[in-house]
């Protein structure tokens, strides 16, 4: 069933050259294509990316989302059914892909979020801060919209169908909380599975330094507010 839908990965990275060979290597041979997208690194994490056999873009404007979207424009001429987003810093464990593509597979679902909250996390994987704002911005989406998320976890998979109609457009830190709102907004139907989490390789941009915390949660509750308030 796998081999007869195309799936296409999206990594935005930053400066991973310590990692990026790894996830690429833990991630199932079932998908068509490993996109990594580099977002302006100073080290070789371009070089270690293609050396481990994944297709290489550049987005040089910085921001998570930029990325995404540089990915989501190669693979929109590839025609892919499922696009799976993940972390670069081997955080994520890459093997699990086909659990979140399956339920897609299956047509039980749109969107597939792999939760860290409700899967096993190695001890300090997550800082105290990323752990409020995960709670904080899943209990508001579910307010404003009747949807029950736990996680705003990088690791997805989603059709490729619905996330055209989703429209992305947020280039930072607003990306992965977009994507959940558009999807509640456009009715789409939406699960979370059980992922593992680790610490990541190197130091996180985010919740890694305070000028990266506040910038995210601004950004992530501006984001939320901004679509509650709109028709």
């Amino acid at each position: 069933m796998i081999q007869d839908r195309r799936i296409g990965v999206i990594i935005p990275a930053l400066n991973e050259e310590q990692s990026i060979a790894s996830v690429i290597r833990d991630i199932p041979g079932d998908v068509d294509e490993i996109i990594v997208v580099d977002n302006g690194s100073s080290d070789e994490t371009k070089a270690s990316a293609g050396s481990a056999g994944a297709t290489v873009l550049s987005e040089p404007r910085r921001g998570y989302g930029y990325a995404c979207l540089k990915g989501i424009e190669y693979l929109t001429a590839k025609d892919p059914d499922i696009i799976v987003f993940l972390d670069g810093d081997y955080s994520d464990y890459p093997e699990e892909l086909l659990s979140l593509v399956v339920p897609i597979i299956d047509g039980q679902y749109d969107l597939v979020i792999g939760s860290r909250m409700i899967g096993q996390r190695q001890a300090g994987a997550m800082l105290p801060q990323a752990l409020f704002g995960n709670w904080l911005a899943t209990r508001l989406i579910r307010l404003f919209w009747s949807y029950r998320f736990t996680d705003l976890g990088p690791f997805r998979a989603i059709r490729a169908s619905a996330l055209h109609q989703l429209n992305m457009s947020d280039g930072t830190y607003g990306w992965t909380v977009e994507m959940q709102i558009k999807a509640a907004k456009k009715k789409l139907r939406c699960t979370e599975l059980p992922v593992r989490y680790r610490k990541r390789v190197g130091k996180s941009k985010v919740t890694g330094t305070v000028g990266g915390t506040v910038k995210a949660s601004v950004k992530i509750l501006y984001t939320i507010f901004r679509y509650a308030l709109s028709a």
